[in-house]
């Protein structure tokens, strides 16, 4: 077993990671050129590349949530991603992170779990899966969801206006917003998807995150009509969000087994949107493949 520390390189024949074990982070992506294809994390615009959310999605009413009759702090999208994870394998084309429950997490989140984040690159694949193990005596509950923020525009000659996110099917749901406090509102706005295509203008992010919560696809492809392309598949996360901040140079594509409360909501933990129930000796987990399409 490793201890935490440098970031992890990984290499296929078409791509190359790394891996940075604070918040067991895809921290670069490259295709065999050596191009970016992943966000810089320019802390100026925003820090993150690619964290993982756990053990919530989103920010919760009041920066606090309610269980067994106590209240809890916990920041946007949890505690995870600001933890060092102990590096347990690491060879030539995956890594397998995890953190464990400790004084600080049981602070916030009185739960005791492994939480485990595998990297695996395979060709133009990178499959990640994030699996949480309830080690304790008691149901936990626990949302996860994946947060990379890819390259827009993609570096290969086609300007940032050129590129959109296609879904495999037509998604006519309406779609979530919202509001200052990161809650979503009970509103729904008409989807900005026309022939299953979503043209990714800054304008839509002037209120944050698009949030697909009826999603029916289950992959989208991001890129321009000529020139390599990426595919997200996400087969087991009901819920979509996509974000950047208007004239950055990135677009998040998220999928997530949660999200934000709504404006609201005063239910406790269980009740949240998304939240799954783990048993006592059971896991849970998230998946998630980012392809390269030539």
């Amino acid at each position: 077993m490793a201890d935490t520390g440098s970031w992890l390189s990984l290499k296929s024949r078409d791509l190359s990671a790394e891996i940075d074990p604070l918040g067991a982070q895809l921290s670069t992506l490259h295709d065999s050129g050596g191009r970016d294809l992943l966000w810089n994390g320019d802390p100026a615009v925003w820090s993150g590349r690619a964290p993982v959310l756990f053990p919530v999605v989103g920010s919760l009413a009041g920066g606090r949530y309610q269980l067994g009759g106590q209240s809890y702090p916990l920041g946007r999208h949890g505690f995870a991603r600001g933890k060092p994870f102990q590096v347990i394998t690491h060879s030539g084309t995956e890594a397998l992170l995890r953190l464990a429950a400790d004084a600080a997490t049981l602070a916030v989140y009185p739960f005791v779990f492994e939480l485990d984040v595998h990297f695996e690159l395979s060709g133009p694949d990178l499959a990640l899966r994030i699996e949480v193990r309830n080690t304790g005596g008691a149901d936990l509950p626990a949302s996860l969801g994946f947060h990379p923020g890819f390259r827009w525009p993609l570096p290969y000659g086609q300007p940032r206006e050129a590129h959109y996110i296609e879904f495999p099917t037509e998604e006519p749901a309406p779609v979530r917003r919202l509001e200052a406090n990161g809650l979503v509102t009970p509103v729904r706005h008409p989807t900005p998807i026309s022939g299953r295509r979503l043209r990714p203008e800054d304008d839509l992010f002037r209120d944050d995150a698009l949030i697909f919560d009826e999603i029916r696809s289950r992959r989208v492809t991001y890129g321009a009509s000529t020139g390599p392309r990426i595919q997200v598949s996400f087969p087991d996360s009901p819920f979509l969000g996509v974000w950047t901040k208007p004239g950055a140079s990135f677009i998040c594509i998220e999928p997530w087994q949660g999200m934000a409360d709504v404006q609201g909501f005063s239910g406790d933990l269980w009740q949240k949107t998304g939240i799954r129930r783990v048993a006592p000796g059971a896991s849970a987990a998230l998946n998630v493949t980012v392809t390269l399409l030539g």
